[in-house]
């Protein structure tokens, strides 16, 4: 099944939920319905709008992330449903992961993230060329940090000389941040129904990061994210609003390919993290990540 992303934005919204469904009240009127089984992400981008403890705790049994955001419509944080029943099998062995298994699916993580970073630029640019020369050079663990060095090449060709990733820095980075905060969540989801934890990362170790291994996941997808926002950036888009939004949202179900099927990217995901419980089971030394591009 498809899952949908549903924003709730504006003023004066009021959720409950009906017969299976999430319905959208404002006023007296009922503005949206949606099936609960539906439902992949649900962000909360209104201030006013109202709801009660059970509309989160059906939305989430339902296998649904939620996403809370602040005023400067960034996450204030993510709320994830753990339901799979060998959840504690699979968590001790994510925990027990010998280290060499982790350097080596952090290998083709950062490996798949630069062929991708590379996709993103134009055939004949000449960074394009450098960065596929790089993926080679990627070993186990990535101890010369390749992926930094990528990085510092593959920025000023996407978005000039001038630009510089900062989180806090000037447009384009607040849409490279929605969009990245997105298909994190995304990410988180697939990792909860695969009966892992997001907190512990194949690479990504912080004690006050509890999405290490979302974090992990999320590297080879955020030039899905980039390409878009390249072509925002184009037509002379450098705020998150409605259009944006719709724009970045889509590429949930944008079709990717991940272990030789296509399908939507929530699909792929689901694929990828099903792909490192057969790792971490020592059943496979591969991981399915999603194939954006040729």
């Amino acid at each position: 099944m498809i899952k949908r992303t549903i924003e709730i934005s504006g003023e004066g919204n009021h959720l409950y939920i009906s017969q299976g469904s999430l319905c959208i009240r404002r006023g007296r009127q009922i503005v949206g319905k949606v099936p609960l089984e539906d439902i992949g992400l649900l962000i909360l981008d209104a201030p006013t709008t109202t709801y009660t403890h059970s509309v989160l705790a059906e939305v989430l049994a339902a296998g649904a992330v939620i996403i809370p955001c602040g005023k400067d419509h960034h996450p204030a944080g993510l709320f994830l449903h753990q339901n799979n029943s060998l959840q504690t099998k699979r968590v001790k062995w994510q925990a027990n992961a010998p280290v060499p298994l982790c350097k080596q699916l952090w290998k083709q993580i950062v490996q798949a993230k630069i062929k991708h970073q590379a996709g993103v630029l134009e055939p004949d640019s000449p960074t394009r060329q450098g960065l596929l020369a790089m993926v080679s050079a990627v070993r186990s663990g990535d101890p010369t940090n390749v992926e930094a060095h990528a990085a510092r090449r593959y920025w000023p060709a996407l978005f000039g000389k001038e630009f510089r990733r900062n989180p806090d820095g000037q447009p384009p980075n607040n849409l490279l941040n929605y969009g990245y905060m997105v298909v994190r969540a995304a990410v988180a989801r697939a990792i909860c129904g695969a009966g892992l934890h997001p907190a512990l990362g194949l690479h990504h170790h912080n004690q006050y990061n509890a999405f290490c291994l979302a974090d992990d996941l999320l590297e080879p997808l955020r030039p899905l994210v980039d390409r878009k926002v390249k072509e925002l950036w184009g037509i002379g888009t450098d705020e998150i609003n409605r259009q944006s939004k719709v724009e970045i949202l889509s590429l949930l179900t944008e079709e990717v390919e991940a272990a030789g099927l296509k399908g939507t990217l929530l699909v792929a995901l689901e694929r990828t993290t099903a792909s490192l419980v057969r790792c971490y089971a020592g059943e496979q030394k591969k991981l399915d990540l999603p194939k954006l591009w040729n």
